[in-house]
């Protein structure tokens, strides 16, 4: 896949990053289409922030997001 879209599931990783970037409308998200790329810009455009802190607030919350989604995967312990 290429390093420039997001992986995995694009309607999951909208769903909770609204909750995070509510700045973003959703023609912004339809826009993105799982573009990484396109969706730091986003970030640093809405929130007024450098392009490299928009990537921190971005790695932080895909890396955060996979973790959950691994918890909730795995079968629980008895």
């Amino acid at each position: 896949m290429n390093s420039d879209t997001v992986a995995g599931n694009w309607k999951q990783f909208v769903g909770k990053a609204r909750e995070k970037w509510g700045k973003l409308t959703d023609s912004d998200w339809e826009t993105m289409a799982g573009k990484k790329d396109q969706v730091v810009g986003k970030i640093q455009e809405r929130y007024g922030i450098t392009r490299e802190e928009a990537q921190k607030q971005y790695d932080e919350f895909d890396h955060t997001s996979r973790e959950a989604d691994a918890t909730s995967a795995s079968p629980s312990k008895l």
